[in-house]
């Protein structure tokens, strides 16, 4: 490790600068880059098909002066240390500092290093500083082979989305495949029939308590359905005076084995089942734990391992601290006598570990007056799991006994019951693991079984047949996407968070009580790209890209060959969806409707908010109607609050009917269309504008205060020949270089608030958060945001890779 006094150390984030330097001491510098210093512009392709697909790279906008401040420090410097995280990423990251650091001047000025380390603790910086290595150029090659694909699909794709279906939507190598798997649940879920069966269940008493149930299963010796009523009735009114008895009864001892430390989708994956976080939401927390927290007088520590990995690999002295801290904690009994060893699947990093505390010893109750709240919820999770992956297994005794049962006409009936009794808890005294859906365990555990003898009569208490219906598959929820994405092996855990966020935020799928549906505007999307792009966007063509970044990765397969292969299918696929790809926009769908205005058939057609009824007349008549279902279309579960007193129109008398639009379930007037009155269901019908003495600076009409889906509002009262709607400014000039714009508080279409430039669209400008006129203090971004924690208000940094808070000081 050189010794020098001028040593440069750069890592991605203040939060990882401030801790590392605790540990370096006085001989070292420590800046951050925050995350990468290059990329493609966004201004066009940046890539050179014909040139072996090189890429064009620049210091991103907003870096560039960071990147002479770093400059400076290496000129000084006898040594840089290029820290950035174990991973592609990090390793592209340091690839495009030395690259600008260096210059043309490779062999002069200060040495390059690559230090890595999956914990931030004195031992693991230690160590990485002592035998510091060289970049990996096989990681970057892996990186930037993957940051071109999307860059080719994302660039060449989505200007055809804009062209056939509305502007601003994007096509991506792996969201549209995770997208295409909500779609095409959702079919399935539509398609499904629903199959009547039924259950038949004995109440019975032994000679001991508890009672119980015993469900029939057999008849004559086989399996068999109960299709409906008629069956289930003619099978209770046979079992009329029969008698039951134990023909077998069997218990075993059952072993239930602890599961592994986290990897990054377990972690992703439990974090949503038990803590209701999102993927992006447990990655920031994770980040930030692994970063480092101040501890009080202990400082800066870095509490759990490098989040991003997908081995289960557990250091060695790692290992020896957690049997001491369970064999403390619990006793011998739940040590087992050798370390769980856990098996990692086949393309894993095993340089890596598994996410666990970087000191199990750190309990979550001696953290936790350190740790923000939803902190500590991931920390805890993170110490019970890998406590628990080095415990004992838990020791059931699973008991069943089969009943038997002779009916009046011969007919042989047999009843099962099996329960559970835990007889050693094991890793469950720490951590149990979420499941997403109910399984036969936890059926057994409810029961409570009486001990009973073989041949022992029992008495029936009652007969209990109940209907059911076989269900169609669950939609996706955050984790169950991710079980499923990396089950079929595409992306990769450390891209699913972003992949969750877009597909959302491009309002291609909605979540509906924790769980994704797609909209209209994703399954269109989802049709045409598949159609024309049949291999690209297929799932299992998708995974066998993501195997040729490891191949990349692992030096035995060239990047620009992989992306050769890729692109000459590509191109064919794109010359041809060019030429006959759908143009939505111009599609029209015929109804049985007639304009009320001027008697003309009404068209379905497509428009910035999804399908529409329009006159087939169009430009000549402009009538439009909401695209509508009736009732019967409409969820029962959905509705079930809805029920109650018949609803008539205030402004004609007339019923109204339950409707649902886009915008979900509402009431409509029958009259329509002499009667056009709406209300949201669970609101009022919609008030009258009331006259303002301001007048429309656009027009001279006088404004109007109005009544939206989302509120009240200012604007003409000329509409809708005149569309001027006032805006709401906070007094903050735009931060955008050049612009002249202010501020404004607006609306989503979904409602939400968020901040915007009033020179829109010109400025694209937003927020979702209030923009504050104050420059970070960490990083220098010329804003802070306004964001209202359980502690107060505080102001954060918009920067993704700065976050620095600050408290909220409040105007006297």
């Amino acid at each position: 490790m050189a010794k020098s006094a001028q040593s440069l150390v750069i890592v991605e984030s203040p939060a990882k600068a401030k801790t590392i330097n605790k540990y370096l001491g006085k001989g070292y510098t420590v800046k951050f880059s925050l995350g990468h210093v290059k990329d493609l512009p966004k201004r066009d392709v940046a890539v050179d098909v014909d040139n072996g697909f090189e890429p064009t790279y620049e210091v991103i906008e907003g870096k560039r002066k960071l990147m002479q401040e770093l400059r400076q420090a290496a000129s000084g410097a006898d040594a840089v240390y290029l820290a950035a995280d174990p991973d592609r990423e990090g390793e592209a990251i340091c690839y495009h500092l030395a690259e600008e650091l260096q210059g043309k001047r490779k062999n002069e000025g200060p040495k390059f290093y690559r230090v890595m380390f999956n914990e931030i603790t004195a031992p693991a910086i230690r160590r990485a500083f002592e035998k510091p290595g060289q970049i990996d150029l096989r990681l970057v090659d892996a990186q930037q082979a993957r940051r071109v694909l999307d860059r080719l699909v994302g660039y060449k794709v989505s200007p055809l989305l804009w062209d056939k279906v509305r502007r601003g939507l994007s096509a991506g190598r792996v969201q549209t495949v995770a997208l295409r798997l909500i779609v095409e649940r959702e079919r399935e879920i539509r398609a499904f029939v629903k199959k009547e069966y039924w259950t038949i269940d004995a109440h019975l008493g032994a000679k001991k308590p508890p009672a119980f149930d015993a469900r029939l299963i057999r008849r004559n010796g086989e399996t068999f359905e109960i299709p409906d009523q008629q069956t289930a009735d003619a099978i209770v009114a046979s079992l009329d005076g029969a008698r039951y008895g134990v023909q077998s009864v069997a218990t075993k001892e059952k072993r239930r084995n602890p599961v592994a430390p986290f990897i990054t989708s377990t972690l992703q994956q439990e974090a949503a089942r038990k803590l209701r976080f999102s993927v992006k939401r447990t990655m920031m927390l994770a980040q930030r734990l692994y970063e480092g927290v101040e501890l009080g007088e202990e400082g800066s520590v870095g509490l759990i391992t490098y989040m991003r990995t997908d081995s289960t690999r557990i250091s060695d002295d790692a290992l020896a601290e957690v049997r001491s801290v369970i064999g403390e904690r619990f006793g011998a009994a739940y040590l087992p006598e050798r370390p769980n060893i856990y098996r990692t699947k086949k393309d894993a990093q095993d340089a890596h570990e598994a996410i666990r505390p970087t000191s199990p010893a750190r309990t979550p109750e001696s953290v936790a007056r350190f740790l923000g709240e939803d902190e500590l919820k991931v920390y805890r999770l993170i110490w019970m799991r890998f406590l628990a992956s080095q415990m004992n297994p838990a020791v059931f005794d699973q008991t069943t006994i089969d009943i038997s049962s002779d009916a009046k006409d011969g007919t042989r009936y047999l009843f099962r019951a099996t329960g559970s009794v835990l007889k050693f808890d094991g890793f469950l005294a720490v951590y149990e693991e979420g499941k997403d859906q109910k399984d036969e365990e936890d059926e057994e555990i409810k029961h409570k079984l009486p001990v009973v003898a073989e041949g022992e009569a029992l008495k029936l208490k009652g007969l209990k047949p109940e209907q059911h219906f076989t269900e169609p598959p669950p939609r996706y929820n955050e984790a169950t996407l991710v079980k499923e994405l990396e089950a079929r092996g595409v992306g990769r855990p450390s891209t699913y968070a972003a992949i969750l966020s877009t597909i959302q935020e491009r309002e291609y799928v909605k979540k509906e009580g924790g769980r994704f549906t797609p909209t209209e505007l994703g399954m269109v999307v989802t049709d045409l790209l598949v159609e024309n792009f049949d291999d690209i966007f297929d799932i299992a063509y998708t995974a066998r890209m993501e195997e040729e970044l490891d191949e990349i990765e692992e030096g035995k397969l060239n990047w620009r060959q992989a992306l050769a292969e890729f692109y000459e299918k590509f191109a064919k696929d794109l010359e041809r969806a060019e030429k006959h790809m759908t143009d939505v926009k111009r599609l029209e769908k015929p109804t049985d409707l007639v304009c009320d205005k001027c008697g003309k058939p009404m068209v379905i057609r497509w428009g910035r908010h999804g399908s529409f009824i329009a006159c087939s007349g169009y430009p000549e008549c402009s009538n439009t109607r909401e695209l509508t279902v009736d009732l019967p279309d409409v969820d029962k579960h959905d509705l079930s609050e809805l029920e109650g007193d018949a609803e008539y129109c205030q402004n004609c008398g007339r019923p109204m009917a339950l409707k649902k639009g886009r915008f979900g379930t509402f009431y409509a007037c029958t009259g329509y269309p002499d009667c056009k009155t709406t209300r949201p269901v669970g609101g009022q019908q919609k008030k009258p504008d009331v006259p303002l003495e301001e007048k429309c600076p656009q027009c001279g009409h006088h404004l109007v205060l109005k009544s939206g889906r989302f509120g009240e509002f200012t604007a003409c009262s000329n509409y809708p020949k005149c569309k001027y709607v006032k805006q709401k400014t906070i007094g903050m000039a735009c931060p955008r270089p050049g612009c002249t714009g202010e501020i404004a508080e607006r609306r989503s279409r979904k409602g939400k608030n968020f901040y915007g430039c009033t020179r829109y669209p010109d400025c694209d400008f937003t927020a979702w958060n209030r923009p504050i006129p104050t420059k970070c203090s960490e990083c220098g971004h010329p804003y802070m945001e306004e964001k209202y924690l359980k502690a107060g208000p505080v102001l954060q940094c918009p920067n993704p890779e700065c976050k620095h808070k600050e408290r909220a000081v409040k105007a006297s």
